[in-house]
């Protein structure tokens, strides 16, 4: 599947999530509903499997360590699962977010789920887990059980090209070097 195609179901699905597309800690999250509901209608198993294949791809364009140290800064710390979860939302946020905070991580400020998290909010810009949302899709769509979906990813797959975030890391701890790299976030998260 190409990035084109991928993004486009990604905004239907976000179009008809409405306003409450961009917030995974609310209750009522219409997004993961909403997308798994169109992976079904528009696609038959096979390309199911090809939006999971494009969606890893775009998850691991952004494991750098800008993204992560901005990660870091949002959810006041940020482990390798927290830091999955976060490419997640990434994604689930949409083309232009994405593209933007790959640019620039500290772009991240402006986004209004971000800031409602600095505001100490039950808002959540993160994802548990994208490839389940798809592996929902998937089983709806051919009867399969996760062991089966779990499979047939396994078969599709594409080996990650890099094993280490890109770009330069630094201490996520340095309050200095944050500020430095990322100002608005810092200031947002009180670094």
């Amino acid at each position: 599947m190409d990035t084109e195609t991928f993004w486009q179901l990604l905004d239907d699905a976000r179009g008809r999530a409405g306003a409450g597309a961009d917030d995974r800690g609310a209750e009522d999250d219409p997004l993961p509903g909403a997308l798994t509901d169109l992976l079904v209608e528009r696609l038959d198993a096979d390309e199911i499997l090809a939006f999971a294949v494009a969606s890893d791809a775009l998850s691991h364009e952004a494991y750098a360590w800008p993204v992560w140290g901005a990660a870091y800064l949002v959810e006041g710390g940020c482990s390798d699962d927290g830091f999955m979860d976060f490419r997640d939302g990434l994604v689930l946020a949409g083309r232009a977010t994405f593209e933007r905070a790959l640019a620039d991580p500290d772009s991240l400020a402006d986004h209004p789920v971000i800031a409602a998290m600095a505001g100490g909010g039950s808002a959540w810009f993160g994802y548990e887990s994208l490839d389940s949302l798809v592996g929902d899709a998937w089983s709806r769509a051919t009867g399969g059980d996760d062991e089966a979906y779990y499979a047939a990813r396994e078969a599709t797959s594409v080996a990650p090209s890099r094993s280490e975030p890109a770009g330069g890391s630094w201490d996520f701890d340095d309050e200095a070097e944050n500020g430095r790299r990322l100002p608005r976030l810092s200031a947002l998260f009180g670094g």
